[in-house]
C-alpha cells in the first residue's frame, strides 16, 4: 500500500525537523550531542535520541547520509521485513541500545551515521549476490558495500570509528538473526517483545472466521430474502 512504502520515509521527520530547528537556530548541536555524564547525572535523557539525529551541516556528507538512511532503510522494510513492522523496529531498539552502550566507551558525539551504516550492513549481508556500482568507478558485491563506504569515509577525511561502529552493531544483530539460529545448537536469542508486535503488526486473519453481513462486501444482502409464498 502506499502507506507501507512511505512509512521509510517517517523516520526521516524526526531528522528534517532537527535540522530545521538548528537552521532556525531555536536549538544547537550542543543541546543534542551524546554526553553520558549529562545524561546520567543532570537527567538530559533526550541526548539518548537526539545524537542520531544530526548529521552535521547541510552539505555533501549530509546529502550521502540521507538518500543512504532512506534509500536502505526502505529495501530492507519492503525486503527481507516485509510484513514484520515490529521486527523491524525492534532492529532499530536492539541497534540503538547497543551503539549507545558502545557509546559509552568511545569519543562519539553523535551516532546517526553509524546508525545508517548499520542498516547498509544488514541490508547488504541479506542481499550477497547484488551487484553495486559506486558512483561508477567500482563494481562489487552487496557484502563488500559498508567496508567501501568506510574508504570512501577515509578519502574524505572523516573518522572511521563511526563506520566500524555501524558494521559492527550490524554484524551482531546479522549474527544473532540470521546465522546463530541455524548453527548447530544454535537458537534464536533475538526475540521481538510482544508488545511490540501487538502495536505495529496488523493480526492475521482467522480463516474459520464468519463475518457479520454488514461486515461483507456490499453490505446487507438484500436481494437473498425467501420468496412470496415460497
Amino acid at each position: 500500500s502506499v502507506y507501507k512504502s512511505r512509512r521509510a520515509t517517517l523516520l526521516q521527520l524526526p531528522v528534517n525537523a532537527a535540522k530545521i530547528f538548528l537552521q532556525l537556530e531555536l536549538i544547537t548541536p550542543f543541546q543534542l550531542y551524546f554526553n553520558p555524564e549529562l545524561i546520567f547525572k543532570h537527567f538530559q535523557i533526550w541526548r539518548l535520541i537526539t545524537n542520531y539525529l544530526f548529521f552535521g551541516p547541510v552539505g555533501f556528507n549530509f546529502l550521502f547520509n540521507m538518500i543512504f538512511l532512506y534509500r536502505y532503510c526502505r529495501m530492507l522494510e519492503e525486503g527481507s521485513f516485509r510484513g514484520r513492522t515490529a521486527d523491524f523496529v525492534f532492529m532499530f531498539l536492539f541497534g540503538g541500545l547497543l551503539m549507545t552502550l558502545f557509546g559509552l566507551f568511545v569519543n562519539l558525539v553523535f551516532l546517526g551515521q553509524a546508525f545508517t551504516i548499520m542498516l547498509v550492513y544488514v541490508w547488504s549481508r541479506r542481499n550477497p549476490y547484488v551487484r553495486m556500482n559506486f558512483f561508477g568507478l567500482l563494481i562489487f558485491q552487496a557484502p563488500f558495500l559498508p567496508w567501501v563506504l568506510m574508504g570512501f569515509s577515509l578519502l574524505l577525511g572523516n573518522s572511521i570509528i563511526v563506520d566500524l561502529l555501524g558494521i559492527a552493531v550490524g554484524h551482531i544483530y546479522f549474527f544473532l538473526e540470521d546465522v546463530f539460529p541455524n548453527q548447530p545448537g544454535g537458537g534464536r536469542l533475538l526475540r521481538t517483545p510482544s508488545v511490540l508486535k501487538a502495536i505495529f503488526d496488523t493480526p492475521e486473519d482467522d480463516p474459520n472466521y464468519n463475518p457479520l453481513p454488514e461486515e461483507r462486501p456490499g453490505g446487507f444482502a438484500w436481494g437473498e430474502g425467501q420468496r412470496l409464498g415460497g
